[in-house]
């Protein structure tokens, strides 16, 4: 895979019934990290750091502008309050899709001094599958 820059990218989350709803055009932003835990199991006896790789897991932060058309980024997650379900989320850049089931933990709606509307959706790993690249 060549170098390349973050356009292009494709971000679909299901809605609370668990029908995929590609939300990208209303994304203005996202950051995620699929982070492994680590332990320290350095003995006395050594003089360097000793360590092994635990659980994988994986976040995500979309923020967007307000979209209240039917199937966009609003009605997909307008009903995190309300519902206790995982979401599938994919995120594809050059055919390189990275998906997992998370948890929304929070819709955190604002509006801005100059009538701006924007949100921000956090999620996290839900099933204890493993995140990778595909």
């Amino acid at each position: 895979m060549a170098k390349q820059g973050g356009m292009g990218f494709a971000v679909a989350v299901d809605d609370s019934s668990g029908t995929p709803r590609t939300i990208s055009n209303d994304i203005t932003n996202l950051a995620y990290s699929t982070p492994r835990g680590v332990q320290d199991v350095t003995g006395v006896d050594k003089s360097a750091m000793e360590r092994l790789l635990l659980l994988a897991d994986m976040s995500v932060t979309l923020n967007g502008v307000h979209n209240n058309a039917s199937n966009l980024s609003h009605a997909v997650f307008r009903t995190v309050p309300s519902t206790s379900v995982n979401r599938t989320t994919a995120l594809t850049i050059s055919s390189q899709v990275l998906a997992g089931e998370l948890l929304y933990s929070d819709y955190a709606t604002t509006r801005g001094q100059d009538a701006s509307l924007t949100w921000t959706a956090p999620g996290v790993l839900a099933d204890g599958t493993v995140p990778t690249w595909a």
